[in-house]
């Protein structure tokens, strides 16, 4: 079992981020519509930041054993790096797929909604075979929809139907406004580690891609978002465009992509991207908690 010492380590600088937005974001909506269930809100939380996390050490794990971590760029990896047996990582993994099934499980048990168990377990599915199997998808270029669809349009669709028992189109655009952002934090992830992974044969996005149409790619995501929050705003109340907060920190983003940045010098735009998709969400909750 993962210590608990382990198990915040993999809680890497976007990954709160990552889990609060959509949890955020989708509870915006729903106190919007019919008003806020706390604890199945608190429940979805623990979901998303248990996956996310869970995620994070699966990567370490898979791409340890696999050695693709060995010409890192970004945040040392533990067992690429030599820092901690590859099990003692696989079991932070388990651990935190564990606690995010629980607390799914308590979901279903607060709502009655038990078909959300199959979804639960696509998306457990979904966090490990992104670099584990025989076949990840990760190395196929599939990581962006992936991510996407379970960090924008589960997490937050889920979130909102958890609460008021169905999913608008207020939700889906909030979900794609999301996701959209989420997906852009792992475009430049991969622009960053780009020359890596073609020496190591990791077939993401951005080397099928290329650099170029990359970065054009990690821009459009973020025009996808913008986008959304002015859909969303259309919908429900001009209020929403509070969420337009993320363009702050994206200004340097898309000037240091644009720019040709490369390797280290994106690991910035991470975290920068990260604190939009907070944002973005923190703004949309105020908005429609005021429109409302």
């Amino acid at each position: 079992m993962a210590t608990l010492a382990e198990w915040v380590e993999g809680a890497r600088p976007r990954t709160l981020p990552a889990a609060v937005a959509p949890v955020l974001a989708g509870s915006a909506v729903a106190a919007f519509e019919g008003g806020i269930a706390l604890v199945p809100a608190v429940l979805a939380l623990l979901v998303t930041l248990s996956l996310q996390v869970g995620v994070n050490y699966a990567n370490d794990y898979s791409d340890g054993i696999r050695g693709t971590d060995a010409d890192r760029v970004g945040p040392m990896r533990l067992v690429g790096s030599g820092a901690a047996a590859p099990k003692q990582v696989l079991a932070a993994a388990i651990t935190s797929f564990a606690v995010g099934a629980l607390a799914g499980l308590a979901i279903v048990v607060v709502t009655g909604f038990w078909w959300l168990l199959v979804v639960g377990a696509v998306s457990i599915a979904a966090a490990w075979y992104y670099t584990g199997g025989r076949h990840p998808y990760g190395y196929l270029g599939l990581g962006e929809l992936f991510v996407f669809i379970f960090f924008g349009l589960v997490a937050v669709g889920g979130t909102v139907y958890i609460q008021v028992g169905t999913v608008s189109l207020t939700a889906w655009l909030t979900a794609i406004a999301i996701g959209a952002l989420a997906c852009a934090i792992l475009v430049a992830n991969n622009l960053r580690d780009l020359d890596g992974d073609r020496t190591s044969g990791k077939r993401t996005l951005a080397t099928r891609l290329g650099d170029r149409n990359t970065r054009w790619f990690f821009v459009g995501l973020l025009g996808c978002a913008v986008a959304g929050v002015v859909a969303i705003a259309a919908l429900t109340t001009w209020w929403a465009l509070l969420g337009l907060v993320m363009v702050l920190p994206l200004a340097g983003t898309v000037r240091a992509v644009t720019g040709g940045a490369s390797g280290g010098q994106l690991i910035p735009v991470l975290k920068q991207t990260g604190i939009a998709e907070l944002l973005c969400a923190i703004g949309v909750f105020a908005g429609l908690w005021i429109g409302r």
